[in-house]
C-alpha cells in the first residue's frame, strides 16, 4: 500500500478538488494524508484521510475571500485585484501579474523546511502537488522527492511550449478579445515574470540542492511522472509537452449528496407555480464581491423572465443584495453548488474550472461571465464545446442575461446530455486508479 501526501494551497477552490482526489486515492487502496492549512482539516475528515497541517502561502480563502481573515497587505491586494476586474480583462490579468511574487513565492525557504519535516515524519512514497503551488513543487524538486502534479484549472496552466506564458489566456472568447496593444503589454508582463521566477528558482536550487538538476523554466516545472487534469480532454487544447502520463479526469467533483430539508423547501417554493425554471447565479469565492454584476444579472432575470426564479450565492455582499430576495429569488452567502446543479435549469458563473466542469457533469447549460485568471480560456472552451454562452461582465445591459439564458435553453440545452455522459465516464475514481498505476510504473522503473 503506497503512502501518498496530497499537498494543497489554502484556497477552497483548490483544496476541495484535491481532497476529493485524496479520498479517491484512499478508496483505491493508498494510505493518504491531506496536507493543508489547519482551517481545511474538515476536508480531510470528509475524505476519510489523515491530515497534516501545512501552510504553503500567506494568502488564503476558506470559502468566501472577503470573509477570510487576511493580514492588511493581503487584504489590500485583494481590493486592488477586484478594482482591476472593473477595468476589464487585461487590467485584471496585469494586476495578477504584479501580485505574482507575493502570491506564489512568498516564503520558499519556509516551505522547504516544512516539507522536509513532514517527509521525515510521514515517510510517504510520493506526493501530489497543485500546479500553482510553485514553492511546493520547487521544494520537492530540491529534496529529490517523487511527486505527481494536479492541474486545478485550465490545462494551459501546464505550459505547452516556449511561446506559452503563465497568465496569458491560450484563447479568448468572442465577447472579450483585447486589442493587440493591450495584449502585447500583458504578454510582456508575463514574460518578465517568467524570467524573474526562473532566475529565482535557479538561485534557490543552487543554494539548497547544488547536486540536483536545475529546475529550468519556473512556470513549466511539473511532475516528470504524471499530471492529473481536473478537466475534459477537448481535442482543441494545446498539446502538452511529452513525458509524463497525462490524465484528463473530466472533473474532480465528489458525487453530490441530497439537498437538506431547508434547501429542498426553498426550491419547491421557487417552483410553486409549476412553471418556474430556476437559475443558479454564483461567481466564485473571490468574485462574489462584484455585487454590481450580481445585481445586474439578478434584476435582469427577474424583470426579463417572469418564468424564472433565481438562487444567488452572494458571499459577503448578501446584505447589499437583500432587497432582491423575495418569492422568486433566494440570496444567501453560499450554496451547496454540486447538489443544486442536480435541481436547477441553468447556471450563471464566472468561468471557474470547478463551476464549468461541475455544470458539464450535471448537464446544466451556462452563461459564463469571465473576469480573470484562466477564466477566459475556460469560457472559450465552453463556447467551443457548445456548453454555454459567454458575455463580458463589465458590459452587461439589463436584457443581456435573459436573452443569453433563452439562447442556452434553446441551443445549448439539447447538447448537454451527451456532454454530461462523456464527462462522467472518468472522474476522481478513474483518475486515482490511473495515477496509482502511473506512479507504480515509475517505482518499477527506478
Amino acid at each position: 500500500m503506497p503512502r501518498v501526501v496530497v499537498v494543497s494551497p489554502p484556497f477552497m477552490s483548490h483544496a476541495r478538488p484535491l481532497s476529493v482526489l485524496a479520498g479517491a486515492l484512499r478508496l483505491r487502496g493508498a494510505d493518504v494524508y491531506f496536507a493543508c492549512a489547519p482551517a481545511f482539516e474538515h476536508l480531510a475528515r470528509e475524505a476519510g484521510v489523515g491530515f497534516e497541517p501545512l501552510s504553503v502561502t500567506r494568502n488564503a480563502n476558506t470559502g468566501v475571500a472577503e470573509a477570510t481573515e487576511q493580514d492588511a497587505q493581503e487584504a489590500a491586494r485583494l481590493a486592488e485585484f477586484l478594482d482591476a476586474t472593473r477595468e476589464g480583462a487585461v487590467s485584471a490579468l496585469l494586476a495578477q501579474a504584479r501580485h505574482r511574487r507575493a502570491d506564489m513565492l512568498a516564503d520558499p525557504d519556509g516551505v522547504l523546511d516544512a516539507l522536509r519535516s513532514a517527509d521525515r515524519r510521514l515517510r510517504p512514497d510520493w506526493y501530489v502537488v497543485d500546479q500553482l503551488s510553485y514553492p511546493v513543487t520547487l521544494a520537492l524538486h530540491c529534496l529529490g522527492l517523487p511527486y505527481a502534479t494536479f492541474c486545478p484549472g485550465h490545462p494551459s496552466y501546464v505550459l505547452s511550449g516556449p511561446d506559452a506564458y503563465f497568465g496569458v489566456p491560450y484563447a479568448w472568447p468572442d465577447a472579450l478579445r483585447p486589442d493587440p496593444d493591450r495584449l502585447g503589454r500583458l504578454r510582456a508582463a508575463a514574460r518578465d515574470n517568467d524570467e524573474a521566477f526562473t532566475a529565482l528558482f535557479a538561485a534557490f536550487s543552487r543554494r539548497h540542492a547544488p547536486a540536483r538538476p536545475a529546475p529550468g523554466r519556473a512556470f513549466a516545472l511539473s511532475s516528470p511522472h504524471a499530471v492529473v487534469y481536473a478537466y475534459p480532454e477537448f481535442a482543441w487544447l494545446p498539446t502538452p509537452p511529452p513525458g509524463p502520463a497525462r490524465l484528463f479526469a473530466g472533473h474532480m467533483a465528489a458525487a453530490p449528496g441530497p439537498l437538506d430539508t431547508e434547501w429542498d423547501a426553498r426550491l419547491r417554493k421557487l417552483r410553486a407555480s409549476g412553471e418556474e425554471r430556476v437559475v443558479l447565479v454564483a461567481l466564485g469565492t473571490f468574485l462574489s464581491a462584484r455585487d454590481d454584476v450580481l445585481r445586474t444579472v439578478v434584476t435582469g432575470l427577474l424583470r426579463g423572465r417572469p418564468d424564472v426564479s433565481v438562487v444567488v450565492a452572494a458571499g459577503e455582499r448578501s446584505a447589499a443584495l437583500a432587497d432582491l430576495a423575495g418569492e422568486r429569488a433566494v440570496v444567501v452567502p453560499s450554496v451547496p453548488q454540486r447538489a443544486l446543479l442536480e435541481r436547477v435549469d441553468a447556471m450563471v458563473h464566472h468561468g471557474g474550472s470547478n463551476s464549468f466542469t461541475e455544470c458539464l457533469r450535471a448537464g446544466v447549460p451556462a452563461v459564463v461571465l469571465p473576469f480573470s485568471s484562466d477564466q477566459f480560456s475556460v469560457a472559450r472552451d465552453a463556447e467551443r464545446a457548445g456548453a454555454g454562452v459567454v458575455l463580458d461582465p463589465n458590459r452587461l445591459s439589463p436584457g443581456d442575461v435573459p436573452a443569453a439564458v433563452e439562447t442556452v435553453w434553446r441551443t445549448v440545452g439539447p447538447r448537454m446530455p451527451d456532454l454530461a455522459a462523456s464527462v462522467r465516464l472518468r472522474g476522481p475514481r478513474w483518475a486515482a486508479g490511473e495515477l496509482l498505476a502511473a506512479m507504480a510504473r515509475r517505482t518499477s522503473a527506478d
